[in-house]
């Protein structure tokens, strides 16, 4: 943004970034901050990660069209955009609302709400790691790096959305 945007602009937009930061250490106490969160606005974080996700990919794609090249490199981008930006987000709506379901057969109770918000804000939380695991895959390919790389964001992402929960059942 130019620097005569409005302050409040600014500081929103550098606060996300922080709290996908912060949500590497303190997830609980990112998420229970950001309770509250219209949908419009956790359609938008889900946008936003699915989209560092895509471009997470990208190196990889190049790389196997490269080594490849029966299928080209658009074949492969187009095929992760129809996974990514149409059937990811329709899969995250599910797994929340199944999330919210299921915790009725516990103590605890974890409004649908609150479930979107837990699994969006973790998908958004691990983008970086994500964004490492695309480069590792395009510039080294498959190996111990890659596994290493993948094995952190999935553990990164599985820490982030059970603290995510369980900030938001405990609220109750």
């Amino acid at each position: 943004m130019a620097d005569n945007a409005p302050a409040d602009l600014r500081s929103a937009r550098g606060g996300m970034v922080l709290r996908v930061i912060e949500s590497w250490w303190a997830p609980r106490r990112v998420v229970r901050s950001l309770s509250g969160m219209p949908d419009r606005v956790m359609l938008v974080v889900l946008m936003v990660a699915m989209l560092i996700s895509l471009i997470a990919q990208a190196p990889g794609h190049a790389r196997a069209a490269a080594l490849d090249p029966l299928i080209p490199l658009e074949a492969r981008i187009g095929g992760a955009v129809m996974g990514t930006i149409f059937m990811m987000p329709l899969l995250a709506y599910g797994m929340a609302a199944l999330t919210s379901v299921l915790s009725r057969l516990t103590p605890w109770r974890l409004d649908p709400q609150d479930a979107r918000l837990a699994l969006f804000w973790a998908l958004l939380a691990v983008s970086p790691a994500m964004l490492l695991a695309g480069m590792v895959a395009g510039l080294i390919g498959p190996g111990p790096a890659l596994m290493l790389t993948q094995t952190i964001a999935g553990l990164a992402f599985l820490f982030i959305w059970g603290a995510g929960i369980a900030a938001l059942v405990r609220r109750l």
